[in-house]
């Protein structure tokens, strides 16, 4: 794979979460419509009971239930052939119910890494680690 190819999945992972930065949910569905693959192989770090794309809508519907303002900066990201790693920075204020815990209007900071493969110019598989663990430290869910 050229390096352009990976430039191009870059961008495109770039575009991605520009629309899903929006919060305006049609723009967020355009954007699993256009640069997700039908066949979209998620390995979510929660469990949805659904597979594909539909599962990643689900988590995003989940997120901006409980998370409005919900941002994710790309912080660092590497190319290398078909694959994308990208190592964000996660920030929302909790103002909807999340994992059982009512609104604390408290905002939270957590990292996130996902391995993105592409095919095509879109996302065919997302891998990721999530670090829910501070999060839920943050919403004095679990104790510090």
């Amino acid at each position: 794979m050229s390096a352009a190819v990976a430039e191009r999945n870059i961008a495109t992972l770039h575009r991605f979460h520009t629309a899903v930065n929006s919060g305006d949910p049609d723009t967020i569905a355009k954007a699993f419509d256009e640069y997700l693959a039908p066949d979209l192989v998620f390995h979510a770090p929660v469990a949805v009971g659904t597979t594909g794309p539909e599962a990643l809508k689900r988590v995003w519907e989940v997120l901006l239930g409980a998370f409005p303002d919900l941002r994710v900066v790309v912080e660092e990201t590497i190319a290398e052939g078909d694959k994308v790693v990208s190592r964000n920075t996660v920030t929302g204020t909790h103002r909807g119910d999340y994992q059982g815990l009512a609104p604390t209007g408290r905002t939270v900071t957590y990292g996130e890494i996902f391995i993105l493969r592409f095919v095509d110019g879109r996302i065919a598989e997302i891998r990721g680690v999530v670090d829910v663990l501070s999060q839920l430290r943050q919403l004095g869910a679990v104790p510090s």
